[in-house]
């Protein structure tokens, strides 16, 4: 892990006290999450929770666990990466511990405002990601549990960048001959125009009170949209990485009072699934 993560971390600052080893940070942080407990009973032998706690939240504000989730796949993704897209959300369920009073004051920096919601098994948080066709995730946000799944579709995929291993822009979209897999809660005008205009082939199949509906509008109904039923087999990956997410207690059960402290937690088991490949 170690070997791949390492060049991908932030160099030391140019004044003041330089990092502590960053293996060891990211052996604590991924223990406390793979057990789900406290920070305070991390082990000494693994440092300061203290230590381990700060550079999660602040490699989540400035946007590093995202960077290095997109830029552990870049060296294989010429003949690794599977362009092949699944898009799927689960429900999180949400510890007491996660619904602490707002303090004063302006909310913490990137915490998104409807991240805890209540859902039918009570306070949870939805998360939302795309994954490979190799079962490995590509992109990740999070919504409150009650939240719907269609509204957060063009957020995942916009998150979808691995840079190239040579030069040009980073690679944000599936090969125009493969496809984005989803299920019926996916099937609307504008998520099928999104990956249109994108030139991106959708595998999504119709809720029956959409086919009822269309006969019924007569020729403002339009024609049926196509689907691989072929194809759509291979969506099981997106259910085998959720899968993977849950083996870590920490994410299986959000104890996180901040949002990003949780999200930067799914970059960070999303990033040892691609290196344990």
């Amino acid at each position: 892990m170690g070997d791949r993560i390492e060049p991908l971390m932030p160099a030391d600052p140019v004044h003041g006290r330089r990092w502590a080893d960053h293996c060891g940070t990211l052996e604590a942080i991924a223990w406390k999450y793979r057990t789900n407990s406290p920070w305070r009973d991390l082990p000494d032998e693994l440092g300061s929770f203290q230590t381990a706690h700060k550079r999660l939240i602040r490699w989540a504000v400035d946007g590093t666990w995202e960077r290095n989730l997109s830029a552990v796949p870049a060296a294989d993704a010429d003949d690794d990466l599977h362009w092949t897209v699944s898009v799927d959300s689960t429900v999180f369920r949400a510890h007491q511990h996660a619904a602490g009073a707002r303090k004063k004051g302006a909310p913490h920096s990137g915490e998104p405002a409807d991240a805890l919601g209540r859902s039918r098994g009570g306070l949870s948080t939805k998360v939302h990601l795309a994954a490979d066709g190799r079962a490995r995730p590509l992109a990740f946000t999070v919504t409150a549990g009650q939240a719907g799944d269609a509204p957060a579709f063009e957020t995942v995929m916009s998150r979808i960048r691995v840079p190239r291993t040579g030069p040009g822009r980073p690679r944000t979209r599936p090969l125009a001959v493969l496809a984005v897999l989803a299920d019926r809660a996916y099937s609307s005008r504008a998520i099928r125009s999104h990956l249109r205009r994108r030139g991106i082939r959708a595998v999504i199949p119709q809720p029956s009170d959409q086919v009822g509906h269309r006969p019924r509008r007569g020729r403002l109904g339009g024609r049926p949209p196509s689907f691989d039923s072929e194809a759509y087999k291979q969506r099981n990956t997106v259910e085998r990485c959720i899968n993977r997410l849950k083996q870590w207690r920490g994410l299986a059960t959000r104890t996180d009072k901040l949002a990003i402290a949780y999200q930067a937690a799914l970059h960070l088991a999303g990033i040892l699934i691609w290196t344990r490949r």
